[in-house]
C-alpha cells in the first residue's frame, strides 16, 4: 500500500469543512464537499492548480454551494455522489451506488451509501484509511434526521461505517466537537474518555485549530451514537423515556438524537 496523502482541511462558511487531496505519485486532486467557492479555489491553486474530482456527500446548499464555481474553472472535472442526488445537485457526472469504487490518481476511493440525514448520504472511503463522512457521522455525534429514521441512522454508523477499522481516520463535515462532547458527558457522566476528548479539543479549539481527524476507535469510546448498545447510554435513553426498548439500538438512538435536538 502507498503512503497516504496529506489531507487539507479547509475551513468554509461559519463551520463547514471542504477537504482537498493531492495524489503525491500522480499530482491528481480530489476535493470532498465544496462549500463556497473562495477558499476552496484557493486551497486548490496552493496545491497546484489542478482539480480533477469532487466528491459530494449529499445535496445540502452548504456542502455544495462552491460547486458551480469549479465546474467553470475545470471544464473536464468529474462529479462524484449518489444516484438520488442526480436531480438534487447540478453537474453530477458519476453517479454511485452502495460500495461503488474508483481511484483519482492512485488513490482508491469506495463509496457508502449510509442515508439517514439525507437520502443520497455518501461516505467516502480514501485508502481504506480515511473516511470523508459528512454530516452522518460527526466528532461526538450524528447528523439530524432529516430524510430517513434512527434505524436507518443506527444502520449507517454501527453497521456501515462500523464495519471500518478503529484507526480509520474520521473527516466529518462540520466542526461540532465542543458542542457534541458536552452533550455525551450529559449522556454518560462518569466518561473519563469524554473527559480527556474534551480537554484535547478544547486545546485546539483555543488554538482557531480543527478538531477533526478523529479515529473511529475514538469515536466508539466517547460518541454516544455508536454506543446504544452499552449499559449507561441505554440508562440515559430510559431516563428519557421510559419505555423505550433497550434491545433495540435503534429505539435508543432515537432518544439519544431527540435529546441532542433539544441540548
Amino acid at each position: 500500500m502507498h503512503d497516504a496523502p496529506p489531507i487539507t482541511i479547509v475551513p468554509c462558511l461559519s463551520d463547514n469543512y471542504s477537504y482537498v487531496v493531492r495524489c503525491a505519485a500522480t499530482g491528481a486532486t480530489l476535493l470532498v464537499d465544496p462549500s463556497e467557492p473562495e477558499p476552496v479555489l484557493a486551497a486548490i491553486e496552493a496545491m497546484g492548480g489542478r482539480l480533477d474530482a469532487v466528491l459530494c456527500t449529499h445535496h445540502h446548499p452548504d456542502h455544495v454551494g462552491g460547486l458551480d464555481a469549479l465546474r467553470e474553472r475545470f471544464s473536464s472535472l468529474r462529479v462524484y455522489a449518489h444516484h438520488e442526488d442526480e436531480s438534487r445537485i447540478d453537474g453530477v457526472t458519476h453517479a454511485l451506488g452502495h460500495d461503488d469504487g474508483f481511484y483519482v490518481g492512485s488513490m482508491a476511493v469506495r463509496a457508502l451509501h449510509v442515508p439517514a440525514h439525507t437520502s443520497g448520504a455518501l461516505s467516502y472511503v480514501l485508502d481504506e484509511r480515511a473516511v470523508f463522512t459528512g454530516d452522518t457521522l460527526f466528532s461526538a455525534g450524528c447528523g439530524r434526521l432529516f430524510e430517513g429514521t434512527p434505524a436507518m441512522m443506527n444502520h449507517a454508523l454501527n453497521d456501515v461505517l462500523g464495519a471500518l477499522a478503529d484507526t480509520v481516520l474520521v473527516y466529518p463535515g462540520h466542526e461540532y466537537a465542543e458542542k457534541n462532547l458536552r452533550f455525551a458527558l450529559e449522556v454518560e457522566p462518569g466518561s473519563d474518555a469524554i473527559r480527556a476528548r474534551q480537554a484535547r479539543v478544547a486545546s485546539l479549539r483555543e488554538k482557531n485549530a480543527p478538531a477533526v481527524p478523529s479515529t473511529l476507535g475514538e469515536e466508539r469510546e466517547t460518541n454516544p451514537f455508536l454506543r446504544v448498545k452499552t449499559p449507561t447510554v441505554q440508562r440515559f435513553a430510559r431516563a428519557k423515556k421510559a419505555d423505550v426498548a433497550p434491545e433495540d439500538p435503534a429505539s435508543v438512538l432515537a432518544v439519544v438524537r431527540a435529546a441532542r435536538d433539544r441540548f
